[in-house]
């Protein structure tokens, strides 16, 4: 949609249909505002297959649609394969359109720090380079079926556990070489539709509300044009996370009208409102625009293909005479 028609759908918007469309309807779907035929788009998990709720939608849990299950991250970076992860994104992509999913949560970039951190299945590497190299495969490859990505997890998600308030004490040096720089790769050659907010904080500001890094950084210095999401449940502050910048908070939350009431109080500049509505109505009507619903997809050629990918992300070592160990 053209920005000057979108700029008129937010000046006709009430501040509560503002407010209401920076949350989610429910686990999945972004919500609708029928009086001025703004419609609902649908997101899933996740990077390496469709998780499609067919029952309790409402609800996070519940009965899925089978669908192809590819190998995670954590095994297909070891392929050092472009091509391969393109392949994959495409054939998930594709999966996506047939199952009407607008937004497919993923990839993971974000680095490895700790062999118990639980999301590094989800990850793709501990070295940068490689992640973003395979990350802007991953996204073009599925965002050219007209498919949007998440790129996440925004950033040094780097344990489960308290994972909702713990800090990541990191010195600038250290997040610009190691933790950043797989995220700069992906905006700045594949634009990713959104990105996904982490958990944590970084330096005692939780992610969601850091405006450095996802105002001036994000989009200031990289040139980020998309969206950024929270991570399901990982929205603290309603108001401040849309004063940093961060337009979706993921999923529905009842708390849509705090935002209203900081605008009202002058706490909440309602540019900064208008801003992040500006960029949701952007993603939904392109989301729209690129349904393709008459896709159809062959899941036996894809479960075969995830074998194909299983295989080439497989590292095999020769035993140069180094088993068995001696007991020495």
């Amino acid at each position: 949609m053209e920005h000057n028609k979108i700029m008129d759908l937010v000046s006709r918007m009430t501040l509560e249909e503002k407010a209401g469309l920076t949350s989610g309807k429910d686990g999945w779907f972004l919500k609708a505002v029928e009086r001025l035929g703004i419609p609902s788009i649908r997101t899933s998990d996740g990077p390496h297959g469709l998780r499609v709720i067919d029952e309790n939608i409402e609800k996070l849990e519940g009965h899925s649609v089978p669908t192809v299950c590819f190998p995670a991250a954590c095994a297909t970076a070891a392929s050092f394969d472009r091509e391969l992860l393109a392949k994959m994104g495409t054939a998930l992509a594709k999966e996506s359109q047939n199952q009407k999913v607008d937004i497919l949560l993923g990839p993971g970039v974000n680095m490895k720090r700790s062999p118990l951190c639980g999301r590094n299945f989800e990850y793709m590497s501990e070295d940068p380079y490689l992640a973003g190299e395979l990350g802007t495969a991953y996204v073009n490859a599925v965002q050219a079926e007209g498919v949007g990505t998440s790129l996440k997890h925004f950033f040094s998600n780097n344990q489960e556990t308290r994972r909702m308030d713990v800090s990541a004490e990191i010195d600038e040096r250290t997040i610009r070489e190691i933790y950043l720089p797989a995220f700069e790769t992906v905006v700045k050659k594949a634009q990713p539709w959104t990105i996904m907010a982490s958990y944590n904080r970084v330096n005692g500001t939780h992610s969601t509300a850091n405006k450095h890094y996802i105002t001036d950084v994000l989009r200031g210095e990289w040139g980020y044009e998309g969206l950024v999401v929270s991570d399901w449940g990982a929205t603290h502050d309603r108001p401040g996370v849309i004063a940093a910048g961060c337009d979706l908070t993921m999923p529905a939350e009842n708390t849509d009208e705090r935002i209203v009431e900081a605008v009202k109080a002058g706490t909440l500049a309602e540019a900064d409102l208008d801003a992040c509505v500006v960029r949701l109505l952007e993603l939904i009507f392109k989301a729209v625009e690129n349904r393709k619903p008459a896709t159809v997809v062959d899941y036996e050629a894809d479960h075969a293909f995830a074998r194909e990918v299983a295989e080439n992300s497989m590292v095999l070592l020769k035993n140069d005479g180094i088993l068995p160990l001696s007991k020495s």
